[in-house]
């Protein structure tokens, strides 16, 4: 049984197993930046990383499909690529934060003079609305931004407000109105 367990790990060089995985996490990581750019708009980007991604592939698959039969462990080494690839290339993608966001922000009506002029002030465009919450007057700030610095953006909200309640939204179309040429950058 050892020896069996034993010839199964190393059926493959660790060279050529780490290659596959590498090379499968690679892939993998490009495919799932491509499917959420081109579900974002980014068509170009998309097809530019879909040409490498199945140079890869191509590869990789037939050095594993070839020699799967003596080395089983291929198998594993491609699966094992492929889950860390998937998790790598949404982590990459979130690290670009390509796109805008729509921030949603309800805060007390009382807070909310000073919010806005804050955030006008770096250069955001903020559309406000009147509203009413269970137990008081409310506004509703409106903030579109760059999906990159959107996490400073709430923070500062949160430091100005704890009680504000925040919803963000990815936005895929967007026409008309001021949008923000500022930098990614907010609070410095």
């Amino acid at each position: 049984m050892r020896e069996s367990i034993i010839a199964f790990l190393t059926a493959a060089s660790p060279l050529e197993l780490s290659l596959i995985l590498v090379s499968k996490v690679v892939e993998v990581s490009l495919g799932t930046v491509r499917t959420i750019l081109i579900n974002k708009g980014y068509r170009r980007e998309g097809t530019i990383l879909s040409f490498f991604e199945i140079i890869l592939w191509t590869f990789v698959a037939s050095r594993v499909i070839m020699g799967i039969a003596d080395a089983p462990i291929k198998g594993i080494v491609y699966s094992i690529g492929f889950s860390l690839g998937i998790y790598s290339g949404s982590r990459i993608e979130n690290f670009i934060g390509m796109g805008k966001v729509l921030i949603q922000t309800i805060i007390p009506k009382e807070n909310s003079e000073g919010m806005v002029a804050l955030i006008r002030s770096h250069g955001y465009p903020v559309t406000t609305m009147e509203a009413r919450g269970r137990d008081s007057e409310k506004e509703v700030l409106m903030i579109f931004a760059n999906r990159k610095g959107k996490e400073e953006i709430i923070r500062e909200i949160c430091s100005l407000d704890g009680s504000a309640m925040i919803i963000t939204n990815d936005v895929s179309t967007l026409h008309g109105g001021t949008i923000s040429s500022a930098p990614r950058k907010l609070f410095k």
